[in-house]
């Protein structure tokens, strides 16, 4: 793969989370989230974006998220489960995405709020459009996805360098 091809990177917001008596790494997924997570997946498989790559946060809400939303894809991902994501800033996601080798086209990273919204923001280029519009009139519920694309290497990636091409969220 060329690195003057577009690449996609797809931020994932894990689906709901219950509030049971175990740490906060520990949640596990709603009833509502476990709903929520397989029709985002639904979504995700109707975009028809090859994923290539997934980077998952190992916190047992995104595990269960992906896990429910992955079944709905025509095909699995490489899926890396890492823990950096958990309560990564936008900086930390960004050097994580930084690492993806080349040859991987596009990228799915399934973390956490504020994180995901503000890396979204922060990747996007200052364009006005309707999709940053609903993104913003939104936030960024949980099992929400945005899209994003950008041209170069994985290594270029940095704030203002991508566009944001579709946003979807299950309040919709």
């Amino acid at each position: 793969m060329s690195v003057a091809e577009p690449r996609r990177i797809v931020l994932f917001r894990h689906a709901k989370a219950d509030w049971p008596q175990v740490t906060d790494h520990e949640r596990p997924l709603a009833d509502r989230g476990r709903k929520d997570a397989a029709v985002a997946g639904r979504k995700l498989a109707d975009t028809g974006i090859p994923l290539g790559l997934a980077l998952c946060s190992t916190a047992t809400r995104t595990r269960e998220t992906w896990k429910l939303a992955v079944q709905e894809l025509p095909q699995r991902p490489k899926t890396v489960y890492e823990e950096r994501i958990y309560e990564a800033s936008p900086g930390e996601l960004i050097a994580l995405l930084n690492e993806t080798p080349d040859d991987t086209q596009n990228v799915v990273l399934i973390g956490h709020n504020p994180g995901v919204q503000a890396l979204t923001g922060i990747l996007a280029d200052e364009s006005e459009s309707e999709t940053r519009t609903k993104l913003t009139s939104l936030g960024f519920p949980a099992a929400a996805f945005a899209t994003l694309t950008f041209t170069g290497s994985w290594k270029a990636l940095e704030p203002g360098t991508a566009t944001l091409l579709d946003f979807w969220a299950p309040t919709e």
